[in-house]
């Protein structure tokens, strides 16, 4: 884990629509990846997609900013977004 540094900010989105069984959290990880954005991603019961974002402020916006999207076959209904304390992730999982 890395300490938090003051540039540092944190979001979790809740994405609903269709965004199961779509390649919506795998799509996820290669976009947070190769922007150097920590957290993890997970279906959840609901058939909505959780994630949690953390890095620059510029990053995790780009990746908020992608979720309302998806991958090409997802069709994003809403994103919720929850702002959270930075808390040291290092790298991305799909859970």
């Amino acid at each position: 884990m890395n300490a938090p540094g003051p540039d540092r900010v944190r979001r979790r989105v809740i994405v609903h629509g269709r965004v199961q069984g779509v390649w919506y959290r795998d799509s996820c990880r290669r976009e947070a990846e190769s922007s150097g954005v920590a957290g993890w991603v997970r279906n959840r019961p609901d058939g909505t997609v959780e994630a949690a974002f953390e890095g620059t402020r510029a990053a995790v916006d780009a990746l908020v900013a992608w979720c309302r999207t998806g991958p090409i076959r997802a069709r994003v209904v809403r994103v919720e977004e929850i702002e959270e304390r930075p808390t040291g992730d290092a790298g991305f999982g799909v859970r």
